[in-house]
């Protein structure tokens, strides 16, 4: 009854929670790291948990999992919360979830721990996917309880000899993995400050960026990107590959103004240029492949899968039937989308599918045309009876003239 599986990132108010636990509540803690990529010592994380005082550390690398079954899902919906934010965080909070769920179970602790805070979204995410796990584990919530402020929990971590990548000249939060990266705090916190350039760490200004262009061809298959370039490339690698790629061309730098779950709203600053790529060229294949009625209903759908990944509803009905509509529509999304890098710019400049939608001889205005125009005067005139019989029973005198 005494241990915690404690959610481990190694920054500060997770190594904080590890000495506040156990004074606050004489608990073992045994720490678990989830690697969702861009966590590139593990061991050395791990090793941090048991000198702060964890009795047991444990490192998972879950980069594939989060890729293939989080991030690609949330691909083919096209979800972007409020048209800005990739998701990347929030998509890998059920996940962690899911190995925090698993880690109690098997070291037999019925207690689980996280260092998020009471004003962020990942405090409700974390809590609702856990709940709906496993109702019966208990929830232990440090950052809620012990109410500090930054500088005193940086305080508390100096006093108690913690080392962390934080101090008052540097008080960044900084939460990554392989779909993107979040910042806030410090100087973020004023709307109208511009970012400095040591907020950002995977994207060149502008001004440093080549001033050549890069083309980059995708490959898609059912809605799932399979290859770059004509060679075919495993989920980790190809989203890698692009997010080099695009963050050495700037792209895929984000300066939003967030609505949270909790009400209030948040200036959150991103770094996402795979997730930038891939959902551009996604839907651009999207609007070749699939009818306007389709691409129209997905939208909103697309609208509602973000909202669900933001709020922290995952594990529930509505979002495998969203799931369940999304992989149906992406039955003939396959092809080729050529994407130019440039100067902060993502440009389509060619897509290709043997699913396309566009017939040549039906748009070309040149010799070869199949559509017929005079079978357009028929069309309107019954495309707009409803609008004249509207018009001359309800039109105001004043929109005649």
């Amino acid at each position: 009854m005494n241990k915690v599986i404690l959610a481990y990132s190694g920054g500060l108010d997770t190594s904080v929670a590890i000495q506040w636990l156990r004074e606050k509540y004489n608990l073992d803690i045994i720490a678990l790291t989830v690697n969702l990529g861009n966590m590139s010592d593990l061991e050395s994380i791990r090793q941090k948990a048991l000198d702060i005082g964890a009795i047991k550390a444990i490192a998972i690398d879950a980069t594939s999992s989060f890729i293939e079954s989080y991030v690609f899902p949330a691909l083919q919906a096209n979800a972007i919360y409020e048209d800005e934010y990739p998701l990347a965080c929030a998509l890998g909070r059920p996940l962690i979830a899911q190995l925090m769920v698993k880690a109690a179970h098997d070291e037999g602790a019925a207690i689980v721990a996280h260092g998020c805070t009471g004003k962020g979204n990942d405090q409700v995410r974390l809590d609702v996917s856990i709940s709906a796990l496993d109702p019966k584990l208990k929830i232990v919530t440090p950052a809620r309880e012990w109410n500090m402020t930054r500088e005193q929990t940086i305080a508390y971590a100096q006093t108690h000899g913690i080392p962390v990548p934080i101090t008052k000249s540097s008080p960044y939060s900084i939460d990554e993995n392989l779909w993107g990266r979040a910042i806030e705090c410090g100087v973020l916190e004023n709307p109208w400050s511009e970012p400095p350039r040591d907020v950002f760490a995977w994207t060149k200004p502008i001004e440093e960026t080549p001033d050549i262009a890069n083309y980059v061809e995708i490959n898609f298959s059912r809605g799932i990107p399979t290859g770059l370039n004509g060679k075919e490339m495993n989920p980790v690698k190809l989203v890698q590959t692009l997010h080099e790629t695009a963050g050495q061309h700037g792209i895929g730098r984000i300066d939003h103004i967030e609505n949270r779950i909790v009400g209030i709203k948040s200036r959150e600053i991103y770094e996402a240029p795979a997730a930038i790529v891939l959902v551009t060229a996604h839907r651009a294949l999207e609007q070749l492949v699939l009818s306007k009625e389709q691409l129209c209903f997905k939208s909103m759908v697309a609208n509602e899968y973000a909202e669900l990944i933001y709020n922290g509803l995952w594990f529930t009905g509505i979002r495998q039937n969203l799931a369940a509509f999304v992989t149906s529509s992406q039955e003939y999304v396959s092809g080729t989308v050529k994407i130019k890098l440039f100067k902060g710019n993502c440009q389509v400049v060619g897509r290709k599918s043997p699913y396309s939608l566009y017939d040549y001889n039906l748009a070309t205005y040149d010799e070869g045309d199949t559509f017929t125009p005079s079978d357009a005067t028929g069309f309107i005139h019954i495309w707009s009876l409803p609008v004249k019989t509207q018009a001359q029973a309800q039109m105001p005198p004043h929109e005649r003239r």
